[in-house]
């Protein structure tokens, strides 16, 4: 496809936007809904590309699923209502599909195959299929189970006790959908804390999880009650226009039900810490907390992120680094190796298209150092088929002097389809 123009010197950015349902717990809802007994009803449920795979994987292991622009439903049938799938099960370009899925597949006596798009096919599996296989599924793939396709055999699954060798929401939840399974008391050790969005859904849905602190504790052989979920905005896709209302002159913007889980608000602290002048208002707690937030232009300065935070903003990182060429001073991030195995290397890609556009910023071993305050210019650059990057670039753009033509801005599609359209209504 031909590069698009984007829109770039904007003036300001005024009003208000919904932000669309969080990536995350949309996937979890039909997972959690396909597995339980009754009808589930989703609302504000993500229609991304992502999100849809995730439908479309469970609709062939033999769930009825309805959807429309206002809802899904899911006829559940417990764990018994999953059968073997006459088709290859295609997750896309979605990690948390076929991660999540491997943890659901291990308890079930059929055999499944699993592919998904080029970039699932270089993403590292083994961090998940390692404790599966020991909780006795048997898993095949390239390289010994570290890349697609995958092939899984699930049967009947023995409790362990894992500690995960790196901070991963993905993986934790790959081992507690099998720990719902098993026999006896799974247990999961995390090295930093990590959203915690499968542990409240098991609760929505009547089961059973035990946390203390950084150790989960799950028993098997559970049976899950189909409910009503109200998916909150993803707090991951407001981040974009977050920063764009604190770096593009004279803008002031409300970003309506986004979510306000605590395990995914490193963001808020981080622009916080840099200066942003960002109020929470109309805060409503639930299942999943979630309330509105303002954003004003900014002074910001540069700050230090590291630590036990990047679990909490792993995802935000690219738009945060875009953030940090705006502020005054030096920014570091430190401890983000993850984002080096995400939808594509993003330390050397976030660092080589901001570089495209004037930005000081230098990759690290496990993360980067931007100096700002920089004045952005213009030029052609790429979002590498990775949806966070595509939408970083196009906040990039707003603040560009010159011309700035993306390629692959179809990514985007995956976890924010009206973003363009959200983009133009603001500004």
């Amino acid at each position: 496809m031909k590069p698009i123009k984007l829109k770039t010197n904007i003036s300001s950015l005024k009003g208000e936007i919904a932000i669309p349902g969080d990536k995350s717990i949309s996937h979890r809802s039909i997972m959690f809904g396909a597995i339980a007994n009754g009808k589930t009803t989703v609302s504000n449920f993500l229609l991304g590309e992502d999100c849809l795979s995730t439908i479309d994987c469970f609709r062939k292991l033999g769930v009825m699923i309805d959807r429309d622009e206002e809802k899904v439903i899911i006829y559940g049938n417990g764990l018994e209502g999953l059968h073997e799938p006459q088709e290859i099960l295609d997750v896309g370009n979605s990690g948390t599909t076929i991660r999540l899925l491997l943890g659901i597949l291990a308890g079930r006596a059929f055999h499944n195959v699993l592919i998904g798009d080029e970039s699932i096919g270089k993403r590292p599996m083994t961090r998940v299929t390692k404790p599966l296989q020991q909780m006795g599924a048997t898993i095949h793939g390239r390289r010994n189970g570290e890349y697609t396709p995958l092939s899984i055999q699930g049967g009947d699954l023995k409790s362990i006790e894992y500690e995960l060798p790196v901070a991963s929401a993905q993986v934790k939840s790959s081992i507690l959908f099998a720990g719902i399974q098993a026999n006896g008391i799974t247990t999961v050790i995390e090295p930093a804390k990590t959203r915690d969005h499968t542990e409240r859904m098991i609760r929505k849905f009547g089961g059973h999880i035990e946390v203390d602190g950084l150790t989960l504790r799950i028993s098997g052989n559970q049976h899950l009650v189909g409910t009503d979920i109200h998916v909150p905005g993803d707090i991951s896709s407001a981040a974009f226009f977050l920063v764009a209302g604190a770096i593009v002159q004279d803008s002031e913007i409300i970003l309506r039900n986004v979510g306000l889980n605590p395990t995914r608000t490193g963001i808020l602290d981080v622009m916080e810490r840099m200066g942003a002048d960002l109020t929470i208002i109309n805060k409503q707690d639930s299942f999943e907390p979630y309330g509105d937030i303002r954003i004003k232009t900014s002074s910001l300065k540069g700050i230090t992120i590291e630590g036990n935070l990047i679990p909490r903003l792993i995802d935000e990182i690219p738009i945060i680094a875009l953030l940090a060429t705006q502020a005054e001073g030096v920014t570091v991030i430190k401890d983000a190796e993850e984002l080096k195995v995400k939808e594509t290397n993003r330390i050397d890609t976030v660092v080589a298209e901001l570089k495209k556009l004037g930005a000081n910023i230098e990759p690290t071993d496990d993360g980067m150092i931007i100096r700002g305050k920089t004045t952005l210019t213009g030029g052609n650059v790429s979002s590498h088929g990775d949806h966070r990057i595509g939408m970083m670039l196009a906040i990039s753009a707003a603040i560009c002097k010159a011309d700035v033509f993306l390629e692959k801005e179809e990514s985007i599609y995956v976890s924010y389809p009206s973003f363009f359209e959200h983009l133009h209504l603001l500004s």
